[in-house]
């Protein structure tokens, strides 16, 4: 138990050294960008796999539901809610912390045990600034991004299975996304809520996944198959708190964003 708590507090450490490195000097903007180009662009085809299968089974299923009580023409109202409120963020999140995430921990981790990580500090420069930091920033930029992604694709498989398999109007079909929407309230009298709350959560997420990758990867041990170790288990821990955390930023958004009338 006391080896969790430990463990717990060293993720915040790392955490916090990471955020306040993100505003002071020097900047390894060379290096934000890279892993922008690793963690984002890298992750864009699984995001549109993800997100382009994730709105036709959507669409598959409630159609059979709504089908029952007449309702097949709300499917557009339900596919774009349920893409843009939550399975949009988290989905795209996971498919991330499965990619992205375990390949910061298996790089930090291979830095790790061939003493790479050891040979930046006797040169004087701290790893957390110059490797973690990085990292951050990129993920933190690139996952609300790939979200909109994933919402759009998302909505755009639900709209090949309602107008080819349901037969429902493409007009109608986006007329329901775009009511659902707006019915949710507004925020700057512009920005729909669900909208807004939808790319809040990437940020928390694109952190999580940035952070457990470089804990696990920077106290990695054992040789190659502690590296496999870390990677395993840096897309475990960062899927685990992706929904818990999850849960409660629903909960504190419903708050601070509450529902229009």
């Amino acid at each position: 138990m006391r080896g969790v708590a430990l463990g717990v507090q060293d993720y915040f450490l790392l955490g916090g050294r990471a955020l306040r490195f993100a505003v002071s000097r020097p900047f390894y903007w060379r290096d934000v960008v890279t892993q922008m180009d690793r963690i984002g662009v890298g992750s864009v085809p699984i995001v549109l796999l993800t997100g382009l299968f994730t709105g036709m089974v959507l669409a598959l299923q409630s159609s059979v539901e709504l089908g029952k009580f007449g309702a097949t023409l709300y499917i557009g109202n339900l596919v774009g809610a349920s893409m843009v409120r939550e399975l949009g963020p988290v989905l795209s999140s996971l498919a991330v912390a499965g990619r992205a995430g375990s390949g910061i921990a298996a790089e930090l981790g291979a830095m790790r045990v061939t003493e790479q990580i050891d040979a930046l500090e006797t040169m004087g420069t701290d790893p957390i600034k110059k490797l973690v930091t990085p990292r951050l920033v990129a993920a933190v930029i690139t996952m609300p991004l790939l979200t909109i992604i994933a919402d759009a694709i998302g909505i755009l498989g639900g709209l090949i299975v309602a107008a080819l398999r349901v037969q429902v109007p493409p007009d109608t079909y986006l007329r329901g996304v775009g009511f659902t929407l707006a019915q949710s309230g507004f925020v700057g009298h512009f920005f729909p809520r669900d909208f807004v709350s939808g790319l809040l959560k990437p940020v928390v997420f694109g952190a999580l996944i940035a952070l457990t990758g470089s804990y696990y990867g920077l106290n990695t041990g054992g040789g190659t198959e502690g590296v496999g170790r870390s990677a395993t288990r840096a897309v475990v821990v960062a899927s685990m708190l992706i929904f818990a955390t999850d849960y409660f930023m629903t909960q504190l958004l419903l708050v601070a964003l509450p529902p229009g009338p």
